[in-house]
């Protein structure tokens, strides 16, 4: 019979197991997003958010491998409401804006905790995660640009993002181990 790991439960513990959900949530949107294109015949922006979805939930269960690898016991969260009602492309890539500053935002907070808390080996875990959100925040605000820039021409953002394809970089060897295995 397992037993529950009995670690204590720092603040940076509690905001890391609430950062799963956070992750897991974030995925469910990027499919919902992913799931609007691709019922709009819109394979490149459906493929990017469907690999978006991938990624967020990669990240999920790296904070849970995380977690497992420092004796913490880890709850598998429920997701929050995913919004499916869009008029149009740009509301879409907007709201994965600001999701993606949220997701910076709270993991700002992670690292604060974790250093607050004398926790070097969860600041220096956390690292990736912040350098990762800059990446994509970039990368969402630069899609934004593209869906104003193309006025609703949305053939134009399709052979963009066809273009960036060609010159991805693939997978980050640095990324931290995930649970199960990175899809």
């Amino acid at each position: 019979m397992a037993t529950l790991k009995k670690h204590p439960r720092s603040k940076f513990y509690e905001l890391l197991q609430a950062q799963i959900q956070n992750e897991f949530n974030a995925s469910q949107q990027y499919v919902a997003l992913a799931v609007w294109f691709d019922n709009e015949d819109l394979p490149q922006l459906a493929r990017y958010f469907y690999k978006q979805a991938i990624e967020e939930r990669n990240h999920a269960l790296a904070l849970v491998r995380y977690m497992m690898d420092t004796d913490h016991h880890v709850e598998i969260p429920g997701t929050g409401d995913v919004r499916n009602d869009f008029s149009d492309a740009r509301q879409l890539v907007e709201l994965a804006l600001e999701q993606e500053k949220g997701v910076a935002s709270d993991i700002q907070t992670l690292a604060k905790a974790a250093r607050e808390e004398d926790d070097y080996a969860g600041e220096q875990f956390i690292q990736w995660f912040l350098k990762e959100q800059v990446e994509e925040i970039a990368k969402m605000s630069t899609l934004l640009n593209v869906v104003d820039r193309a006025k609703g021409n949305l053939s134009e953002v399709e052979q963009f993002l066809y273009r960036e394809s060609a010159t991805d970089e693939g997978t980050d060897p640095t990324m931290p181990p995930v649970a199960g295995g990175k899809l």
